[in-house]
């Protein structure tokens, strides 16, 4: 008989929460980077999930354990298959559809034609309407977008070697922590501009017409960023990732004898399953940080977020059967994810502190608004994801840190004000173009988009 506390679902082979059945373990942890569903079940960040998001009789799913380790095994079969032909596609599948130039190399590639066909149209599913609600709600708190993305979307990653490693092999978000920083939220950015953004006709180019158009700025990145995730699969299949050496000791990275990436521990780098992990870093985690700092996300504007990033992700290779349908589903499946993954937060440091030192880096090492600001962040992920994540990453605790909840009844007033009144949500709009336009700072000397 199951335990009354069960986590899990034994429909199928589990027979109770610490899964002492060979097999049962066999059937979800076949790769290393697996522990038991409840080995870390006291994460505050899982606690929290389950106490405040999940249906009280909610028990993980045999059936997603299962589709969630197989995808551990998929990459981009469509991406991965050209480039095992030595094909870069992003630049002739961007002439071919908007310029109308076909590529003859390229015209009887099977891969190709069927990324041709992926990215030329938007899918039924798709509804632009939908898609612009939850981008205008997401583009709505500039500030708190970048501290969602940097404190929460991405630290929070940091502690999870699986999603950590291929980081630090590539020196991704590491040795050039401010321009990869700066292009991933040029990247959340662009799949959340719409039309009412006068950001969006700049530089003399005609405005979109809706969220993620074919040939949008979105869409542009979409194509890129997936050509990016295959080349680093592919070369850190081929052992070719040198960049954590001297940072991370050899034996926590698992390497085959031959220093091969390991796919019997760590799966494929950046598979199907990863991806979706990524994809809900930046849908879910970031609407639930901001309705906790007080922003007023209707559930319409929650649907239109998850939907806007099921169209990006998408386009970067995601199976879309394999993404959760709704923001419950989207729930589960992170408790799940994160219920299963080993943790070590020795691989997390280095990207930690590389991150937490840019305002420093930028602003003096002596410079006390610096050292404020990285407080102020630390506090945000300390707040937001849990002190045991917080101390595993070695970041530092403020006896002030709970004032970063001071901006709930600020914005949270703000946004009623705005719901009912059109001149204050006009003067709101302007402040945040404004306060958006300041934030690119980076952007405008180095990405001509931005310009």
């Amino acid at each position: 008989m199951k335990p009354k506390n069960s986590f899990v679902n034994d429909s199928a082979t589990l027979s109770d929460p610490l899964v002492s059945d060979k097999a049962s373990v066999q059937s979800y942890q076949r790769h290393g980077r697996t522990t038991a569903i409840t080995d870390h079940s006291d994460l505050q960040v899982l606690r929290r999930i389950r106490r405040y998001l999940l249906p009280k009789d909610f028990t993980v799913s045999q059936s997603l354990l299962d589709e969630m380790v197989a995808g551990y095994d998929i990459g981009d079969p469509l991406a991965d298959a050209l480039a095992t032909d030595g094909v870069r596609f992003a630049k002739p599948l961007q002439k071919l559809i908007i310029d109308d130039q076909p590529n003859v190399n390229l015209a009887t590639n099977p891969s190709f034609s069927l990324l041709t066909e992926q990215f030329s149209s938007h899918p039924d599913w798709f509804d632009p309407k939908l898609a612009q609600i939850g981008a205008v709600a997401y583009r709505r708190y500039p500030l708190m977008l970048i501290w969602l993305l940097r404190n929460v979307a991405l630290m929070a990653g940091y502690s999870i070697p699986a999603l950590s490693l291929p980081l630090i092999q590539t020196g991704a978000l590491m040795h050039d922590a401010l321009p990869r920083l700066m292009r991933t939220y040029a990247y959340i950015l662009a799949v959340s501009e719409h039309p009412q953004l006068d950001s969006s006709a700049r530089n003399n180019r005609k405005p979109i017409d809706h969220v993620l158009a074919i040939g949008s700025e979105g869409w542009r990145q979409s194509i890129n960023v997936r050509q990016i995730h295959t080349l680093v699969r592919q070369n850190l299949l081929k052992g070719k990732g040198n960049a954590a050496k001297g940072v991370i000791p050899n034996a926590d990275q698992h390497h085959n004898p031959d220093g091969t990436w390991n796919t019997a521990y760590w799966g494929i780098p950046i598979n199907q399953t990863d991806m979706i992990a990524t994809h809900l870093q930046f849908s879910l985690l970031i609407m639930r940080g901001l309705q906790l700092l007080g922003a007023r996300i209707s559930k319409e504007e929650a649907e239109g977020i998850l939907h806007l990033w099921n169209l990006a992700s998408y386009w970067m290779g995601v199976d879309l059967q394999r993404l959760p349908k709704d923001e419950s589903a989207c729930w589960e499946w992170l408790y799940t994810y994160l219920s299963i993954q080993q943790l070590d937060f020795k691989m997390g440091r280095p990207l930690a502190k590389a991150l937490h030192d840019l305002p420093r880096q930028l602003m003096g090492e002596d410079n006390r608004r610096g050292r404020f600001v990285e407080m102020v962040n630390a506090s945000v992920t300390r707040t937001l994801v849990g002190d045991d994540i917080g101390d595993g990453l070695d970041l530092p605790k403020s006896k002030i840190r709970f004032g970063v909840l001071s901006s709930v009844p600020i914005l949270f007033a703000l946004d009623t004000a705005r719901q009912h009144n059109s001149s204050i949500a006009d003067k709101l709009e302007q402040f945040r173009a404004k306060r958006q336009d300041n934030m690119n700072w980076w952007l405008k000397k180095n990405d001509d988009y931005y310009q």
